[in-house]
């Protein structure tokens, strides 16, 4: 049951993965409880330094929250914030959020600030909003879902990053360096809305953040807020094609490219050839295997995220 006032005095209790960040996990801890400590806010950490633990420590984050009437937060990076809230969705506990990756597509959408201790002093005066989750195989993703060649990047960046470090420029970086290599084509068939659609690609999106969606220039970004999500492909292009698909990504007009095709739908059924049983999904960038056919849809319950007020909540940049 969700508690009563889940901005008064709810305790909150904090799952954190320490092995995923831009900043040092200590600092960020201790910047949390300065702040809800001079507050005089209850909460307990519950970290962990392996994103594997992370359902472990969200389970035991909900069942004390249910005990106390408190608040499930979830400190990390986009793909800790979803696994976390792969466990709270369907409790009715209030989520909060206290991003920590590179891009936080999914707090910047709701204007909470990516420095720690604003968004840990914002969260103090949150109030919960039903926000819109998608489903993939009854998996939920926050920001996209995505098989071919995405998730494929999404691995070599996180080589990547752990040599060069964390920052939006050793992301790019690396994504330049993957579409250079020979990359394989997709057989799938897409079906939604009764039809049924046969085609080659290098991968598949579907995103349901409209902040990112806009920042590249997909059109249909409206499209969730009638409670759809949007899919997004690219016709098999050369590797020059790519370089310039990326560019018109960065000039906010991808959805503008002639290799690129874009829709929004309610439910997309994904077959991938005839042999291919399971396939890699990236999912707000961790990686998993799925079986086939992929089933997209919105989840029919919200997550109750804990937004800040109109005046504190951040620009997204």
């Amino acid at each position: 049951m969700a508690p009563s006032d889940p901005t008064g005095q709810a305790p909150f209790f904090i799952v954190q993965n320490t092995g995923s960040g831009r900043d040092n996990a200590q600092d960020v801890q201790a910047t949390i409880r300065q702040v809800l400590d001079a507050a005089g806010r209850r909460h307990e950490f519950i970290a962990v330094d392996d994103g594997r633990q992370l359902t472990a420590a969200a389970q035991t984050a909900v069942e004390r929250a249910r005990r106390h009437d408190g608040i499930v937060v979830a400190a990390g990076g986009d793909g800790t914030l979803s696994a976390v809230a792969q466990v709270v969705l369907g409790t009715g506990l209030p989520f909060g959020i206290l991003p920590q990756g590179t891009f936080n597509y999914f707090g910047r959408a709701y204007g909470i600030a990516q420095d720690t201790e604003l968004a840990t002093r914002c969260l103090l005066a949150a109030q919960p909003e039903p926000v819109q989750v998608g489903l993939v195989n009854g998996r939920i993703f926050l920001i996209n879902a995505s098989l071919g060649l995405y998730p494929q990047l999404l691995e070599d960046r996180e080589a990547y990053k752990r040599r060069y470090g964390r920052s939006r420029s050793v992301a790019l970086w690396s994504a330049l360096v993957t579409m250079a290599r020979a990359h394989r084509q997709l057989a799938v068939q897409l079906e939604h809305a009764g039809q049924s659609r046969t085609l080659r690609t290098p991968t598949i999106v579907v995103g349901n953040n409209a902040l990112q969606l806009e920042q590249i220039g997909i059109a249909e970004a409206d499209e969730l807020q009638r409670g759809r999500l949007v899919a997004m492909g690219v016709k098999p292009v050369g590797t020059l094609a790519m370089y310039g698909l990326v560019l018109r990504g960065w000039l906010s007009r991808l959805g503008d490219a002639e290799h690129v095709f874009s829709f929004g739908f309610d439910r997309l059924t994904v077959r991938i050839g005839r042999s291919r049983r399971r396939v890699k999904v990236a999912m707000d960038g961790e990686i998993h295997w799925l079986d086939t056919p992929l089933e997209f849809t919105v989840s029919p319950q919200p997550l109750l995220l804990l937004v800040p007020p109109e005046a504190q909540r951040a620009e997204p940049a």
